[in-house]
């Protein structure tokens, strides 16, 4: 099973990944430094912890997600609130509205989330 909790800095180089995948390693290691002010073997160390973690390949110096950013953010959601609401959307937004607002737009997307999914 893959591990969708990510570190800061791992989310900042995950993110990295998925902006320029794909990407050759070595330019992974510029990109690294540039962005991240990271050595080589930082970049290789943290590039193997999440590749060992299932999003990420790395094949004949070639880097490619195994998960998109957007499955990754959906599971992510989907563990919190398993973790935190024992898997109750509606104990979820309760909590989320308790201190903000929805605007009109929020919720009419909401409810057309819900339409769609009767269907």
């Amino acid at each position: 099973m893959t591990d969708y909790k990510l570190g800061q800095i791992e989310r900042r180089f995950a993110d990295l990944i998925w902006a320029n995948e794909p990407v050759r390693s070595s330019d992974l290691v510029h990109l690294s430094q540039a962005a991240l002010d990271w050595k080589k073997s930082t970049t290789y160390t943290i590039l193997r912890r999440l590749c060992q973690r299932g999003l990420f390949q790395n094949q004949g110096g070639v880097v490619t997600s195994l998960v998109s950013r957007a499955d990754f953010d959906a599971a992510r959601s989907e563990q919190f609130v398993d973790e935190t609401f024992s898997g109750s959307l509606p104990a979820f937004l309760a909590a989320f509205t308790r201190r903000k607002t929805l605007s009109d737009d929020e919720i009419a997307q909401l409810q057309a989330l819900i339409e769609a999914q009767r269907q």
